[in-house]
């Protein structure tokens, strides 16, 4: 009994001592890794953040869009889109339920304001004419002639037109026109011209595929 009881005793003390190393390892263990963790965050380099990093290129993007470039680009640009579209070409006139009398009187109209575009329609494709001079012209020719015409005119109508029907769809038309007015040259004129001109109806109108022009005075 006497060597159990200090043997007991020698076990207790022996287990208050390990316990008391236990709780005291825990903060030491602690404490390095506490300052460790604190020298690491004094060592890393400073994160610079979005908003900080977009601040620069957000006032460089102002200063550009503040320039005197950009604002000349600018209004140029607001200029084009208040631009009006190019109004499309006005497409040539058509003959169609016109009678031949109505298309030469237009035709002769024509040439006194040089409005090749409403004859243009008038003549075939294949046209072929004898002018005054005698040369054998083609559709672009006439259009061409009446396009390098300088002349100034007072007055350019028929006078006189007959009209006969030779097919179901062919009419010719003999008249004689008269024009006005005052040369390149500056001298004035009084012209008068006897021409043939053969119609054909195509398509539902009348164009002309052949004509013969000659001056009778002037």
């Amino acid at each position: 009994m006497k060597i159990i009881i200090p043997f007991l005793a020698t076990i207790f003390c022996a287990a208050i001592s390990l316990a008391q190393e236990e709780s005291a390892s825990p903060a030491e263990s602690t404490a390095p890794a506490t300052e460790e963790k604190a020298s690491a965050t004094v060592e890393e380099t400073p994160v610079v953040k979005p908003a900080q990093a977009a601040a620069p290129a957000a006032e460089k993007k102002a200063e550009a869009a503040t320039s005197p470039v950009a604002a000349t680009k600018k209004e140029a640009t607001a200029a084009t889109a208040e631009k009006p579209a190019a109004a499309a070409a006005a497409p040539a006139p058509s003959t169609k339920g016109m009678s031949v009398k109505d298309l030469e009187n237009r035709w002769e109209a024509a040439v006194g304001k040089h409005d090749f575009a409403t004859v243009q329609p008038m003549i075939a494709n294949d046209f072929i004419g004898v002018y005054t001079d005698g040369k054998v012209m083609s559709k672009s020719a006439v259009i061409g002639m009446y396009k390098k015409d300088k002349d100034t005119y007072k007055s350019a109508k028929n006078e006189k037109l007959e009209a006969r029907s030779v097919g179901p769809n062919v009419t010719v038309v003999v008249g004689t026109a008269r024009e006005k007015g005052t040369g390149k040259d500056g001298k004035a004129f009084d012209r008068t011209y006897r021409f043939t001109d053969t119609w054909v109806m195509r398509n539902g109108q009348w164009q002309c595929v052949a004509s013969q022009v000659m001056k009778m005075k002037g």
